[in-house]
């Protein structure tokens, strides 16, 4: 994928990247620590998971189209290089994702409540996939905002005037 309505694709696919991958962490985290809300959340969970996983080989497939199709400089393959570097963190996400919403059934349905005795609420395996959960999540949104912040500064350096262009739309 190109261009879509006449608009490079990567410009519209990278929102749903930036939204996506800090909604599926957040969602992972609350389904880790609270175990009741990843039995609420179902299989709901691991299919956002594959949705922002599928999302960004998209984003970086058109990203690499438009890096093709405008003037390289260190700004745009700095952005390049940190956007290739985000799907093993997304890919974390989908697979721990998938690991709490298998937990989370096993455990409804051998009718273990949170504090029940099986293995996946025992406290040491509890503090382990928090940690464990905490660290991907942290660590795919901030490469997110990172590989976001340096897209913004390809397209946007010299790009427009600091000051008002006195066309008077106050």
């Amino acid at each position: 994928m190109s261009l879509f309505n006449g608009l490079p694709a990567h410009i519209l696919l990278v929102h749903f990247v930036v939204v996506l991958v800090p909604l599926t962490a957040l969602a992972l985290v609350v389904g880790v620590v609270w175990p009741g809300a990843a039995r609420r959340m179902g299989v709901v969970l691991p299919l956002l998971a594959l949705v922002t996983l599928v999302s960004v080989p998209l984003t970086t497939g058109a990203g690499e189209w438009l890096q093709g199709h405008v003037d390289g400089n260190a700004l745009v393959r700095r952005h390049a290089e940190l956007g290739d570097g985000l799907l093993p963190w997304v890919g974390g996400l989908f697979v721990l994702a998938v690991v709490v919403w298998w937990a989370a059934g096993r455990a409804a349905a051998s009718g273990v409540g949170a504090s029940g005795g099986s293995r996946w609420s025992a406290v040491p395996v509890r503090v382990a996939a928090a940690v464990l959960t905490l660290g991907v999540a942290s660590g795919a949104v901030v490469d997110v905002y990172r590989v976001g912040d340096s897209g913004a500064k390809a397209a946007w350096h010299d790009g427009f005037s600091k000051t008002a262009s006195g066309s008077g739309g106050h």
